[in-house]
């Protein structure tokens, strides 16, 4: 989908009928030896290099966030149901195939769990439109180890994500 998709989809969600609370889940690339193939990331911030709302910001580096009280039921659903889980910054990147193994390596070196491509205008809307936005990823691939779960295996793994997300919609 992407940012730019996104960013259409969430603002007439928001304006249009009125949503309150936004959680994206799906997958992501984990960006962090501990990070394992199917575990959960559950997103605190999301890094990128531009979205949508760059323009607004122009040369300040807003740093969107997930909303507090939906991060915190998405921890405590995720340890209730004794999934391998890590909270912390994500990257939401403008492009699906990596061309910068440059900015990995930084992204790594600082801390960042995995990338993603939507997060970030999720994140920058729900804090624009005083909304709660939360992200909830399973890992599918690994930049590291370059382990990838195929096809099959991602329609059988990605549950727990998604019990989690709901189990932090309506905590």
């Amino acid at each position: 989908m992407g940012m730019p998709s996104l960013s259409i989809y969430a603002n007439e969600l928001i304006r249009d009928f009125g949503a309150k609370t936004l959680i994206r889940i799906g997958s992501c690339g984990g960006m962090q030896d501990r990070v394992k193939i199917r575990d959960v990331i559950i997103a605190m911030t999301a890094s990128s290099l531009s979205t949508p709302s760059r323009g607004i910001f122009r040369e300040l580096n807003f740093a969107p966030c997930a909303d507090w009280s939906l991060l915190q039921s998405a921890v405590l659903a995720a340890e209730a149901r004794g999934v391998p889980t890590h909270v912390g910054g994500i990257y939401s990147a403008d492009v699906f195939y990596d061309e910068r193994p440059d900015l990995n390596e930084q992204m790594i070196r600082h801390g960042i769990l995995g990338v993603e491509m939507e997060a970030a205008e999720l994140y920058n809307l729900a804090a624009r439109y005083g909304v709660r936005a939360l992200a909830v990823l399973t890992v599918s691939d690994h930049l590291i180890t370059n382990e990838a779960l195929p096809a099959e295996d991602r329609e059988k793994s990605f549950g727990d994500m998604v019990e989690i997300a709901l189990e932090a919609a309506f905590a």
